[in-house]
């Protein structure tokens, strides 16, 4: 185990995004047993431009103007930073030579506060880890001169239209730059050791004192009263990148009497979708973490829709452990991350696979494959694969 060191994390994801986050419980576990400075994404002109009467967004310009301070203490070991800048937006930059020379301006300014925050800790001899950040990643390694830096690939970002034009040649370089790269799945420690040979896969955590019904009360709430059985539920990002809008509107109209309840925020092509028009499809919002056990224990059976595409295929998903943990049957979309999870979960190929999976899990489901369910969930704690990456940063460093 890694104790006494001082860490920096740069998160690709802020502290106060309202779902939950790899990075930050990473953090958390980190801060265990070490000093830990969670950096936030810098503001950027064009969030400003897009949202200037969003709350985050008027909070991080108080913090700019020094109203409000940049280091907030969350933990008696944990930091959270808010860097005093705001950088360009040059993703639409197509020129490769001009958009690096940006980018490498970006990294500096953001090192420089990253480095001003670091100091004013008084952190030394740092373990620098970064959460999946490709181009405020690129050039940490000089900017910050950690002990150790860390390249943490939990998605395939370089499949996303924001990420590809210039991830698909930097990822590669960012992978040869890190002394250590961790992935959350077998398919992405593949593709990152063509690139760097110190790349392992250390699985993903569950909060499993969050999704536990057997420690605490966790009561149904009462929004899911008027909705009956049996209840095919969904928890997460609404996004038509990863879920099968089609799948879903089969699903409804397959089986009338199937209540399928959606949990989150939605995309602007599932706000328009046809799922809204349809009687037995709830979509009840994004709710907070700590209330989603509450609606998740109402559900008959889990789903994890997904398309199955470059950016799926290898995406451990983290709601997989949530659902076990609470010991729901789960029926998903048959992807390579997924093989994981073959034991325990109904993987279907095709539509028609749902309908008779789904169907299968309502018939089987018992208190022995819950316990089981449970069982495997328990294994997968972030306390466990923090103590894989604090294995490899030590032979690394060795």
């Amino acid at each position: 185990m890694i104790k006494g060191k001082d860490i920096i994390v740069i998160g690709l994801q802020p502290w106060d995004i309202e779902i939950g986050s790899n990075c930050k419980n990473i953090a958390m576990e980190f801060a265990k047993n070490n000093r830990v400075l969670y950096i936030n994404p810098p503001l950027t002109f064009h969030a400003i431009r897009k949202n200037r009467h969003n709350d985050k967004v008027i909070k991080r310009l108080k913090i700019i103007k020094g109203e409000i301070s940049d280091i907030h203490q969350i933990e008696p070991k944990l930091w959270v930073f808010y860097p005093k800048i705001i950088i360009s937006s040059i993703n639409w930059i197509r020129c490769d030579w001009l958009f690096d020379v940006l980018n490498q301006q970006n990294n500096k300014r953001f090192a420089k506060e990253i480095n001003r925050a670091k100091t004013s800790l008084g952190f030394k001899d740092v373990i620098l880890f970064n959460d999946n950040h490709i181009f405020l990643g690129l050039y940490m390694k000089n900017y910050i001169k950690p002990q150790i830096y860390i390249y943490y690939l939990r998605d395939n970002l370089i499949n996303f239209p924001y990420w590809k034009k210039h991830g698909l040649k930097l990822e590669p370089e960012l992978i040869r730059e890190a002394d250590l790269v961790v992935t959350n799945s077998s398919l992405y420690a593949e593709y990152a050791s063509k690139y760097n040979p110190n790349s392992y896969m250390v699985g993903q955590g569950c909060d499993i004192s969050l999704f536990n019904d057997e420690i605490k009360e966790i009561e149904i709430p009462v929004e899911m009263n008027n909705i009956a059985h049996p209840i095919i539920g969904y928890i997460g990002n609404l996004t038509a990148l990863r879920l099968d809008i089609k799948l879903l509107e089969f699903i409804a109209q397959q089986k009338p009497h199937w209540n399928i309840v959606l949990i989150g925020p939605e995309d602007e092509t599932f706000k328009t979708s046809n799922l809204h028009q349809m009687a037995n499809v709830y979509f009840l919002g994004a709710k907070p973490e700590n209330e989603l056990p509450h609606y998740l224990k109402s559900f008959d059976v889990a789903i994890n829709p997904q398309l199955i595409n470059e950016i799926t295929n290898g995406n451990y998903p983290r709601k997989i452990d949530e659902y076990l943990a609470m010991g729901k049957p789960i029926v998903a979309s048959a992807t390579k991350a997924m093989d994981y999870f073959k034991d325990y979960t109904y993987l279907a190929h095709f539509y028609e696979d749902y309908l008779r999976l789904i169907d299968k899990a309502l018939k089987e489901d018992n208190e022995e494959l819950r316990r089981k369910r449970k069982d495997i969930a328990r294994s997968h704690t972030w306390e466990n694969s923090v103590n894989l990456i604090y294995q490899y940063v030590e032979n690394t460093l060795s």
